[in-house]
């Protein structure tokens, strides 16, 4: 059975919920959206990101109440160079959203959601860990799985494959 072709356009998956409730709150907090799959992938702006969450969260129609995983992209050498992914659930109505902003390689920063969803700390932790994103307003960010004197971030693209000499 072949699959059916993604959706990119925005006016098209305005009755989403989550889309929906995000361009009512904002119409500039969206960039992108994509629904491929029977998955709904939503990039909003970095500087925005934890309020969004925070409205996916509080839906009527379709909260968002469940955060599965926060991870990143490094597409180094593309600009911009990283991805923050925020996998959401929504327990009551059985429905997955992705949520990702897009960070410079300059400063790789994006504002914690440990307000929104305490689980993300120690998600937050190792995104910072092995990528080297910080999280503002993080109650504790720190290394997690590498050794507080560990030089670099093994997950980056450019990290080398033998490690630092």
């Amino acid at each position: 059975m072949a699959l059916a072709p993604a959706i990119t356009d925005i006016e098209q998956l305005k009755s989403h919920p989550a889309l929906a409730r995000l361009l009512e709150w904002n119409t500039l907090a969206v960039k992108a959206a994509k629904f491929d799959r029977d998955e709904l992938t939503l990039w909003v702006e970095k500087g925005l990101i934890r309020e969004a969450c925070a409205i996916l969260r509080d839906n009527p129609p379709c909260p968002f109440n469940y955060l599965c995983d926060v991870t990143a992209v490094d597409w180094f050498p593309s600009q911009p160079r990283f991805e923050v992914v925020y996998h959401l659930l929504s327990l009551p109505k059985k429905e997955r959203v992705r949520i990702k902003a897009r960070l410079e390689d300059a400063s790789p920063v994006i504002e914690s959601v440990t307000s929104v969803w305490p689980a993300a700390n120690y998600f937050e932790r190792e995104v910072f860990d092995l990528f080297g994103i910080r999280f503002t307003g993080h109650p504790r960010l720190e290394r997690i799985l590498m050794p507080d004197n560990w030089e670099g971030h093994p997950l980056r693209k450019d990290y080398p494959v033998e490690g630092y000499r």
